[in-house]
């Protein structure tokens, strides 16, 4: 396997995880803050702790919980919308960023799941 480093959606998860720290940043609701950040947060260590696994079956074992962190992190930036931590546009453009994460690594679990 190559170096996540070189792996679209590790970068793009990594740029997501500082978009989401930074949006949250001055959020009082730790709870809630918390909860996003730990989600975001999953996406890019899963895809990592995957690819180090050992087996396919683990790594797309790791990149299911991934693609969930990603549906997580997805619906929580409503509720950011809806108690301001977010505009519109920007929720918008994070959920397209997710979006592009999560078909990237549906293509790496089919890629894995065919080439055994």
């Amino acid at each position: 396997m190559k170096p996540i480093e070189t792996m679209y959606i590790w970068r793009e998860s990594r740029v997501l995880v500082n978009d989401i720290y930074n949006m949250m940043n001055k959020c009082r609701d730790y709870s809630f803050r918390d909860q996003i950040q730990r989600a975001v947060i999953s996406i890019m260590n899963n895809i990592a702790e995957g690819a180090e696994s050992g087996t396919n079956a683990k790594y797309i074992s790791f990149l299911n919980i991934s693609k969930g962190s990603c549906a997580e992190v997805h619906s929580m930036l409503y509720l950011c919308e809806d108690f301001n931590y977010c505009t519109e546009n920007e929720r918008v453009s994070m959920q397209n960023k997710i979006k592009q994460i999560s078909v990237g690594i549906a293509r790496l679990i089919k890629y894995l799941s065919t080439n055994k």
